[in-house]
C-alpha cells in the first residue's frame, strides 16, 4: 500500500465530503479515504498495483471538484 495526500478545492459542506469519501472508496484499489472539510484534502491508502494517482485525481475531477496538489 501506498499514501497520498490531495489538495482538493470546491468542498463546501459534511455532503461534499461525503461525496469524495465516496468516490474515492469505489475505486479498486483504495483501502482507505480520509476527507477533511477543514484542510481541504484527501489521505489516501491504495494499491499502486490497481491504480495510480493520476486515476484518483481524475475521479475527483469527475465528481466535480479542483485538485489544487
Amino acid at each position: 500500500m501506498q499514501k497520498v495526500t490531495l489538495g482538493i478545492s470546491g468542498m463546501t459542506c459534511g455532503g461534499c465530503v461525503k461525496s469524495v469519501s465516496r468516490v474515492l472508496d469505489a475505486m479498486d484499489g483504495v483501502a482507505k479515504a480520509d476527507v477533511s472539510l477543514e484542510d481541504r484534502c484527501a489521505v489516501v491508502d491504495y494499491d499502486p498495483a490497481k491504480l495510480g494517482v493520476e486515476q484518483l485525481k481524475r475521479a475527483i475531477v469527475e465528481a466535480g471538484y479542483e485538485i489544487t496538489s
